[in-house]
Formats: structure tokens, sequence, C-alpha cells
């Protein structure tokens, strides 16, 4: 399994609303032509309107880096930036947990 989590920060109310909407148009693509996307799941912040957490599961690396070169992913990534004031990746290693296999 491999998993990331992603903080994108919007540099102002209007430019959250276009990500929020780029995101809604993304997402069904991702659930109707990724397999290999286990979770791939967007978070508003509590007390930080501009702020948006994605917390991805992949069944593998190789999942991940099909998911990315997918043309609705290259699509987001190429049209986020006009959105955004900040984003920051963690990639993550599983220990344990409950629904996954670790």
């Amino acid at each position: 399994m491999f998993g990331l989590s992603v903080r994108f920060t919007c540099k102002d109310t209007e430019s959250a609303k276009g990500f929020d909407a780029l995101v809604a148009e993304t997402v069904p693509q991702i659930k109707q032509h990724e397999p290999g996307t286990l979770v791939y799941a967007v978070h508003a912040v509590e007390g930080k309107p501009l702020e948006r957490i994605f917390y991805e599961l992949y069944r593998d690396r190789a999942a991940f880096d099909a998911h990315e070169g997918q043309p609705h992913t290259r699509r987001m990534l190429a049209e986020r930036e006009r959105f955004l004031s900040s984003v920051e990746v963690d990639f993550l290693t599983l220990q344990v947990g409950k629904g996954t296999d670790g």
C-alpha cells in the first residue's frame, strides 16, 4: 500500500470555490477509471476556509504512478496552480491500521 496526504492552501475565497469545482470534476473520473486508487478523500479544514487536505491510498506505488498519468489528473495538476498559494505533500508508510493490510 502507498499513501500520501496533501495540504492545499487557496489564495482567497474565490480561488477556493474554483479549486473545489476543479476537484468536483476530477473525483468522479478517479472513481470510474482508477481501480488501484483505494481511497481518495478530500477534506475541508474546520476554521481554515482556504485549506483542503487530501488523503490518498493506493494499492501500491505503481497505482499511484498510474493515477498521476491519467488525463483527468494531469488536467487537475495543471489547472490547480492558479487557485493555490501553497501545496504541502507528505508521503506515508503504513504501519498499522483498520481497513488496510497493515
